[in-house]
């Protein structure tokens, strides 16, 4: 609230409003190394909007990445399990290219759109999730998401501070390591190692999808569909499916054995390591 001038407070106009979304949210960034400005960029929309935590996703295409940054474990688990579904309002948000915002994941229709996230969702505590691309001239390079485990639509002025939000998020991360007046083609430059170092905690899957290409002979998408089979039908995440993969204590087999905690036995062998082949 602002001061009129005339004894009473006034509501702040857009125009100011918007500064001090934008001045926060840069302000977050100063002084911080690129490794710690992921996680206060998303501590600070928390702190800007009525929700319970944020995260930002990377997006290839029309295809989720990896997680960049989360603001809360919750908020992690929830960015891996949509990475690990490959479903769910982030990956909506990336293939239409605009803001997806699910108000009550306990029912229709938003636990109908991705029943399967929203009953994981749910598991974890959360209530509601919204999905904000993150782009310019209409290419979405990732999204912003903000869950709370409360129900409930955002407001209209809540919805427009999370657009704003967004925006900025949007800006900080295309100047990240370029710096705030640095010329287009720095900027450039440190969006591609922004997205390199992002990738870092995900390469694993990317390793263990090659792997898996070449035992079972599958295209790269059949083969992360196969890793993400897995993993649902344990209770786990893709990534550590990729461990173990790498590791050598999991092996996948048939398209038809993949779904029981028996075919992963057979897959590593009797012992649960797979033997020499």
């Amino acid at each position: 609230m602002s001061f009129d001038g005339t004894g009473g407070d006034r509501e702040p106009s857009e125009t100011e409003e918007r500064a001090r979304v934008t001045e926060t949210l840069t302000a977050a960034a100063k002084g911080l190394s690129p490794d710690e400005i992921p996680q206060a960029l998303c501590r600070v929309c928390v702190e800007l909007l009525p929700v319970t935590g944020a995260s930002v996703s990377i997006a290839s295409g029309r295809t989720v990445r990896a997680t960049w940054c989360a603001s809360d474990s919750t908020a992690a688990r929830l960015a891996e399990a949509q990475y690990t579904l490959g479903d769910g309002p982030c990956q909506s948000a990336i293939e239409r290219a605009a803001a997806v915002l699910a108000a009550d994941l306990t029912k229709a229709p938003d636990a109908g759109r991705w029943p399967v996230f929203a009953h994981e969702a749910v598991e974890l505590g959360v209530r509601a999730v919204f999905s904000l691309p993150l782009g310019l001239g209409g290419a979405t390079i990732g999204t912003l998401d903000l869950y709370r485990h409360t129900p409930g639509a955002l407001s209209s002025r809540d919805l427009r501070i999370a657009l704003w939000a967004r925006d900025a998020v949007t800006f900080a991360l295309m100047n990240l390591h370029a710096g705030y007046e640095a010329d287009e083609r720095a900027a450039e430059e440190g969006v591609a190692s922004w997205m390199e170092a992002s990738e870092a905690d995900h390469s694993e899957v990317y390793q263990a999808v090659g792997m898996v290409m070449v035992q079972l002979n599958l295209g790269a998408e059949q083969a992360l569909d196969r890793m993400r089979a897995r993993a649902f039908a344990q209770g786990r995440t893709v990534t550590e499916v990729a461990h173990d993969i790498l590791v050598r204590t999991l092996r996948l087999g048939s398209e038809t054995d993949y779904g029981s905690e028996d075919a992963g036995r057979r897959d590593a062998g009797d012992d649960g390591r797979e033997g020499d082949r």
